[in-house]
């Protein structure tokens, strides 16, 4: 037997024409445009046939009867069985005019061909999408009943079929597959496409939120997905064994599922948070046409949108299709397909496989450089508070990424022993001394690094001072206040507005500011620290939006504990699970890679949300810590003393990991 097959190298087509061979004796010819022949011995192998088996039939699939040579025509006359047309856009995203040349011109040269050679059979491989957005059922002998497919992908698949049913002189048959995923038993897939794209949606959940917290869905029509291993299967099968013409199938799952529910399943598939709630899309359907089209004439509005989508990788029409209405009947195909042991897999059994390929392949973060030396490498980074703690630790990250380190400090001792460090590394260190807190000698810095270095592609701002003292041992302390408010808020804002106008000059730079969680919990005994850092949080809040379309970004990490020697005059800390500084450096490393807008641990967050839904009962909690943990010795001008804690509060020193008490 033997087969004429366009699309062959297609995600359905190369399994198709493996299917096809598999049959004794059978030879497949297969359309392929010249600059691609070089791909032939690389499909003849993944197929295992010879070259006599796999003949590659040079042509076009928008020129008259392909592009065919005369030749070729009259080598393949009287001698096809069955002419399958898979050719096609399958993509929501392409442009009409490119639809409309492969799929409505593409078919009608394809029947062109198909009778031309005298072909005994047409196959046409046509959509669900041709029934358009059909409220109700849409059977196998529908056609003409199709509505609201003015979409340039559901009208192209539905003109294309109609070319099948008008102007096909040869016995054909339809073939209506639902949206195809990747295959059941390996998840092997070859672009993002249907339930994909809401894929990285469902990462950044199991990212952020825990599995077992409960989330909220979208919940909508009712989507049909299948298999690409069961849409080849059914195909051969149906082709090979029912007779007659004009008949239709639809190649779709009997069972189907509503948005909601295929988020969930490919949610569980994840180890994602399930989704327990579901907002249902069709309450959109409310808001009258006018209205949302004077939403989206709002600059903001459409930027957010714009934003949003992109961030996630959803194309502009998907939210359109959410509410989809048509589901589909299946008779003609399960009558078919009855004894054959071909069946649509349920989605729940296969889901898992799905994710897994799609994580190992085709997750588009794969495919970006995401590394620190890919994000830093050649670019100038300045670390302020760069020679102990947190700052140092990063400035080795990125010196050792291949960035010219700047680091800056007040004590050159410190900042010596710094640099031999780095040199004994491999690399070294551009060191500074300035202090901070001292306005104009930030200025002189400031000039010095845009003189010498033009200034900074990413700025750290480390530098800090923290004082852990009650406020009632504080009354007779207020320099307290002012020297930490100097060198936390003030200090790092002079370096960073005097390095913001080059950086929006150029349009692009990032800026790293190190906070602390206690902006988040509101930690007791550090009003003074906190107070400074969260009035540099709310300072980045508003520079960030003012910044936002001059490709300057800002990240501010809610930093839990570490052990620097800045915590070190506090002794109960000794004891208490703190972060490395090597592991704080790699949140700062994380922060210049992706860029959010906020790094926090979920402890943090916790904090913050509760403070805001239960305010009272926060207070209540971080009360009775604060009674549970005294001032340290330090504090209290005794550093003699040694701290004794309740076993109370040692329990919760473990329990409550990177807390400030």
């Amino acid at each position: 037997m033997q087969y004429f097959v366009t699309g062959a190298t297609g995600f359905i087509g190369k399994r198709l024409v493996k299917k096809l061979l598999a049959r004794k004796g059978a030879v497949v010819h297969f359309l392929i445009r010249e600059e691609s022949l070089s791909k032939v011995p690389a499909l003849r192998a993944a197929w295992g046939v010879s070259a006599a088996r796999a003949v590659p039939v040079v042509g076009d699939l928008t020129r008259k009867k392909l592009g065919v040579s005369s030749e070729d025509l009259k080598k393949l006359k009287g001698q096809i069985d069955h002419v399958f047309h898979l050719a096609a856009v399958y993509d929501l995203q392409a442009d009409e005019e490119s639809q409309i040349a492969a799929n409505i011109e593409g078919t009608r040269n394809t029947v062109e061909l198909a009778r031309a050679i005298d072909a005994r059979h047409f196959h046409h491989v046509s959509s669900i999408a041709a029934a358009g957005l059909y409220e109700g059922v849409f059977r196998e002998d529908m056609f003409d009943e199709a509505e609201n497919y003015e979409h340039p992908y559901f009208m192209t698949k539905h003109e294309s079929e109609k070319i099948v049913r008008t102007e096909c002189k040869l016995p054909w048959t339809v073939y209506r597959p639902a949206m195809v995923v990747g295959d059941s038993t390996t998840g092997e897939m070859d672009k993002i496409d249907g339930p994909y794209y809401f894929f990285k949606l469902i990462q950044r959940m199991r990212q952020i939120l825990p599995p077992w917290m409960p989330s909220i869905g979208l919940e909508g029509g009712r989507i049909n997905i299948v298999p690409v291993d069961f849409v080849v299967d059914a195909l051969d099968h149906i082709a090979h064994t029912v007779q007659g013409s004009g008949r239709c199938f639809h190649l779709v799952d009997p069972v189907g599922y509503r948005v909601g529910e295929v988020l969930d399943i490919f949610s569980r598939a994840a180890h994602a948070p399930k989704m327990n709630v579901f907002v249902n899309a069709a309450l959109l359907g409310f808001i009258p046409r006018s209205v949302k089209k004077g939403l989206m004439a709002l600059a903001p509005v459409r930027r957010v949108r714009n934003a949003v989508m992109q961030d996630l990788g959803l194309p502009e029409d998907m939210l359109t299709f959410v509410n989809y209405p048509t589901r589909y009947d299946c008779r003609e195909t399960l009558a078919a397909l009855k004894g054959s042991g071909i069946a649509c897999p349920n989605l729940k059994d296969y889901a898992w496989r799905l994710w897994d390929y799609w994580e190992r392949h085709l997750d588009p973060e794969l495919h970006i450089d995401r590394s620190l030396r890919g994000t830093v490498a050649g670019k100038v980074v300045l670390v302020t508070g760069g020679s102990s703690g947190i700052g140092l630790a990063a400035a080795h990250k990125f010196a050792e990424a291949g960035a010219t380190t700047l680091i800056c400090g007040r004590d050159q001792d410190k900042l010596d022993a710094a640099c031999d460090e780095a040199k004994a590394k491999g690399y070294h260190f551009i060191a500074y001394t300035v202090d901070i807190a001292d306005m104009q000698d930030c200025d002189r810095f400031v000039a010095q690094v845009i003189a010498e270095h033009g200034g900074v592609d990413y700025l750290i701002n480390n530098a800090g001072r923290s004082i852990r003292r009650a406020i009632e041992s504080s009354y007779d302390r207020f320099h307290d206040f002012e020297r930490t408010m100097q060198l936390n808020y003030f200090g790092a804002l002079r370096v960073t507005m005097g390095l913001l106008p080059g950086m929006a000059q150029r349009r692009k730079g990032h800026v790293v500011n190190i906070s602390s969680i206690g902006v988040l919990t509101n930690a007791p005994r550090f009003s003074a620290y906190v107070a400074s850092k969260a009035a540099l949080d709310a300072w980045t809040r508003c520079a960030a939006s003012e910044f936002a379309d001059q490709g300057v970004t800002f990240t501010t990490i809610n930093m839990p504990l570490v052990r620097t020697p800045m915590i070190a005059p506090t002794k109960i800390y000794n004891n208490v699970p703190t972060l490395s500084p090597e592991q704080a450096a790699d949140l700062v490393a994380q922060a210049c890679i992706f860029k959010p807008v906020r790094i926090a641990t979920r402890l943090g967050v916790t904090g913050q949300v509760m403070h805001a839904l239960v305010p009272r009962v926060a207070q209540i909690v971080m009360n009775t810590s604060f009674r549970m943990f005294p001032d340290s010795a330090a504090a209290k001008g005794d550093k003699s003393a040694k701290p004794q804690l309740s076993p109370e509060a040692q329990a919760l020193q473990q329990m409550m990991q990177g807390i400030h008490f």
